[in-house]
C-alpha cells in the first residue's frame, strides 16, 4: 500500500478542496407571477412555464 512522504500541509490540503464548495440554485423570476423559480421548470405558484399554463393540460389529462 502506497503511503506519502510526506505529510500534506493544510493550506495545499485546502486549496485541493476549493472547489468542493457547494453553491446556491441559480433562481429566476416567473413572467406570470413574478416569483423566484428555478429555471426551466413550470412555476410551482401560477403553473406557467413560458407563457403558456401548463396546470390546464395536466388536468385534462386526468379527467
Amino acid at each position: 500500500m502506497a503511503v506519502p512522504f510526506r505529510k500534506v500541509s493544510k493550506t495545499r490540503r485546502n486549496m485541493r478542496r476549493a472547489h468542493d464548495s457547494i453553491t446556491a440554485n441559480g433562481l429566476v423570476e416567473c413572467s406570470n407571477c413574478h416569483e423566484m423559480i428555478r429555471p426551466h421548470r413550470a412555476c410551482p405558484k401560477c403553473g406557467y412555464y413560458k407563457g403558456k399554463d401548463t396546470k390546464s393540460k395536466e388536468e385534462n389529462k386526468t379527467a
